[in-house]
């Protein structure tokens, strides 16, 4: 992203905050894997999406009129000796010059100078709960301030999340982030490719997950957007499945649900298809059940539409697949109102998409569900789980675990799918997996 990405971003921010408001986002600490090892650091979604500053220890403060800069950034000092260990810091000078701050502090001096930047401010844009030591740094410079109020310091009397507009502001992508999401999915497309070709019995699970990796790590995306599933037969009956352990098998079928991270931006993509390259006809009939609910998902995504049609148009093409296939009856409007698909298909269609996997924003606008706006970005991903074992079920179904997922963006007329380019028909997946 460009410095104008960001700085933008804040100015929309600055100006809903209002005179008299302060904003404060700290970021996250560094988490352990085990002795002595971190985990790799991401930085907080909200934190990077209004700064691109990727360093831990680091606490983001905007202050709507302040004569000496709306932009503060506390972060760490530069250290020769620690940068010898773990990599160059931006420090203070790095935080202006790089980073676009008004003025940067050193992380150990905030309780010194932060309580002085909230002297006086009428409301903190903060939200509570999610660093919860923070949380109690916060309420002490606060109670620090009212301690001072007889020599005329006025404390904040109000504390209101800030999700509640920045989140908004997410929902919404600019030109520069869908760039961004099309190259995580145009990524994504091609690992998804790669698993099907190099698909066959006898390898396990884990195999192909490397293969997910290296071609995300091999195209710049550095790691995937959450925990890669790799799911062969009834193992594609378990949602979120990631052990990846399993040998595969002829005549199963295999469910990979993967997604890569680019700038931190996420994609998120779900294929199904045979481990042997060819569709058993049960396996056959359920996959064209799923695929036909997809694409009726999708046909109703566009302007004014509402959030949960495609959901809707996924629940009704499922059922009355499954009444077809004889795996319900009765009558499809029936079985509907009576959530009998969730005995096959229990999850949601679909969620936002942005720089977390399961993105930010409102579902719901008080009581309806929102309309769809150009700009948001969704998954469609319908599916059909049947375990082995599934009471009243013919053996021929069961095991078989299918899900399709497309990362969906809405747009001025309509929308676009940014993970096109996958084999999608059996037709397709067959002649792609033999190499035709």
């Amino acid at each position: 992203m460009r410095p104008d990405e960001f700085a933008r971003r804040r100015r929309r921010l600055l100006q809903m905050m209002g005179e008299g408001a302060i904003a404060i986002l700290p970021a996250p600490p560094v988490c352990l894997r085990n002795r002595h090892n971190e985990y790799p650091y991401r930085p907080d979604s909200d934190l990077f999406y209004l700064t691109g500053f990727p360093e831990p220890e680091a606490v983001l403060v905007l202050i709507p009129g302040r004569s000496h800069g709306e932009y503060i950034l506390f972060c760490r000092e530069r250290d020769p000796r620690m940068e010898q260990w773990s990599g160059a810091r931006a420090g203070q000078e790095g935080a202006v010059q790089q980073y676009g701050a008004d003025d940067s502090f050193p992380i150990s001096d905030i309780d010194d100078i932060l309580p002085g930047l909230l002297e006086n401010r009428s409301r903190v844009y903060y939200t509570m709960g999610r660093e919860r030591d923070f949380d109690q740094r916060l309420i002490g410079w606060i109670d620090r301030l009212r301690d001072r109020a007889r020599s005329g310091v006025h404390a904040p009397d109000n504390i209101t999340a800030l999700e509640h507009l920045l989140h908004e502001m997410r929902l919404i992508k600019s030109a520069a982030e869908i760039k961004a999401m099309r190259r995580a999915a145009a990524v994504t497309v091609q690992a998804h490719r790669r698993a099907m070709r190099l698909c066959r019995p006898g390898l396990h699970e884990y195999q192909i997950e490397a293969e997910l990796l290296h071609q995300f790590v091999s195209e710049g995306c550095r790691s995937p957007a959450y925990s890669s599933i790799v799911a062969a037969g009834g193992n594609g009956c378990i949602l979120h499945y990631t052990a990846n352990s399993a040998r595969m098998r002829s005549g199963e079928l295999l469910l990979v649900d993967a997604g890569a991270e680019y700038q931190n931006y996420a994609a998120d993509v779900t294929t199904t298809f045979p481990v042997s390259g060819r569709f058993r006809p049960a396996q056959r009939a359920l996959y064209n059940v799923v695929l036909a609910a997809q694409r009726e998902a999708i046909a109703t995504i566009a302007p004014g539409r509402h959030w949960n049609e495609p959901h809707e148009a996924a629940v009704r093409a499922i059922t009355e697949g499954l009444v077809e296939l004889g795996l319900l009856r009765g009558r499809v409007a029936t079985l509907i109102r009576k959530e009998s698909y969730k005995r096959f298909f229990m999850h949601r269609t679909g969620h936002w998409l942005g720089m977390d996997v399961h993105d930010v924003g409102e579902y719901k606008v008080g009581e309806s569900w929102r309309m769809l706006e150009p700009g948001m970005v969704m998954t469609v991903e319908p599916g059909v789980y049947i375990p082995a074992g599934s009471r009243g079920v013919d053996r021929k179904w069961w095991n078989i675990g299918i899900r399709i997922e497309d990362d969906v963006l809405v747009t001025r007329d309509g929308c676009e799918i940014l993970s096109a380019g996958l084999p999608r028909t059996v037709e397709e997946i067959e002649a792609f997996m033999s190499h035709e």
